[in-house]
């Protein structure tokens, strides 16, 4: 072969490549594939929470949620996650996220329960269902369906993203005897949980987490409930008050939610549409998870440094009792929150019925 041959093949060769297909290509198919453009086109979120900066699990756990969303989208979604206050007030996430200031927000739905009261039955309810209860519920029990149906008229899209478990009851600074000791206590304490504690004669405080500690250190509140031993240790709640009561039966199961903007995640391609929704599900049992084993840990050590207690069986009845004419009333008011407490209690009866055969009855054997 000569010389020429072999320039005019390389030629040949090289538009071939160019023009992305073999002498034995049928031009019009080459037309009709993907472009490199659209296949590499890339997103920059930026992401608002409710939890303070380094807040361990909740915060940490998101943050590294949005780093495996990068990994798995091979850095197509990138995602720039800031803490309560650093770009919005910690309260003020879903509304971030609403207006489109910012594409995702994480916090807990009991949060805006000012704006959208009937959200509060995917976050806690008092005397509701556990973890276990919420995550059936939420993913195959039609509880999604309703929590995105709720969310609409805001242009927000939610996922569950985490969960605290059972949590405490809160921290005191007197004892609880009676339920006549609850009056005219001032509490930080969120959602229906708040409103029943009102019913019981006390002030219900909504504070954001960083500024917890200082207010019950300085008797702006008399009481606060947090999340668990861990949290309230790394929060130093135990320097603040005298007294450690349980269970939490304003919060036994507590779930978080990744809120997303609709028309950010209508811009999203269906294969990272699909890799966000399972990075919720992976960082939903990553916090419970993590937070069942801080937990055990931490309560090991605050049982030699305070007093643990439980509630009197007369307060916990009482709560019990109120809580019924608490959702009772917001029914009333409001449809929607009628229409899914209906939902949820349906739903926590056929559990409870499930449960007591279940894990109640295991959890007696193995005493």
């Amino acid at each position: 072969m000569t010389k020429t041959s072999i320039f005019l093949l390389i030629l040949i060769s090289g538009f071939t490549f160019i023009l992305g297909y073999n002498l034995n290509t049928n031009p019009s198919e080459v037309v009709n594939q993907p472009t490199t453009s659209n296949s590499v086109q890339t997103f920059n979120w930026k992401m608002v929470t409710t939890w303070p900066p380094n807040f361990p699990i909740f915060q940490e756990g998101i943050e590294q949620m949005a780093k495996d969303i990068e990994v798995m989208s091979d850095g197509r979604l990138k995602i720039k996650v800031f803490a309560g206050g650093e770009l919005v007030p910690a309260l003020q996430t879903f509304d971030a996220v609403s207006q489109g200031t910012v594409e995702m927000g994480h916090g807990a739905s009991y949060y805006w329960a000012g704006k959208i009261p009937e959200a509060q039955f995917m976050s806690s309810v008092p005397f509701g269902m556990t973890t276990k209860g919420m995550n059936a519920w939420l993913y195959f029990g039609g509880g999604l369906e309703l929590w995105q149906e709720i969310y609409k008229p805001f242009n927000v899209i939610p996922f569950p993203a985490g969960n605290t478990g059972i949590q405490m009851g809160g921290w005191f600074n007197k004892k609880i005897n009676n339920i006549n000791d609850l009056k005219g206590l001032k509490m930080r304490i969120p959602g229906l949980g708040g409103k029943v504690l009102a019913k019981a004669g006390g002030t219900p405080i909504l504070l954001a987490g960083g500024e917890v500690y200082t207010a019950l250190e300085r008797g702006v509140i008399d009481a606060t409930e947090w999340v668990g031993p861990f949290h309230d240790q790394r929060l130093g709640l135990n320097r603040a008050a005298k007294y450690y009561y349980y269970p939490g039966w304003h919060e036994p199961g507590t779930s978080f939610e990744l809120a997303i903007n609709t028309k950010a995640w209508a811009k999203l391609p269906p294969d990272l549409q699909k890799i966000i929704e399972v990075a919720t599900y992976s960082v939903n049992q990553r916090i419970y998870s993590e937070m069942e084993v801080r937990n055990i840990e931490a309560l090991q050590e605050l049982d030699k440094k305070i007093e643990i207690l439980a509630f009197p069986a007369e307060v916990l009845n009482e709560f019990k009792r109120l809580t019924k004419i608490v959702l009772d009333d917001e029914a009333k008011k409001n449809p929607d929150f009628k229409k899914i407490y209906s939902a949820y209690s349906k739903f926590q009866q056929n559990n409870a019925d499930w449960s007591t055969i279940s894990t109640d009855a295991y959890g007696k054997l193995i005493k």
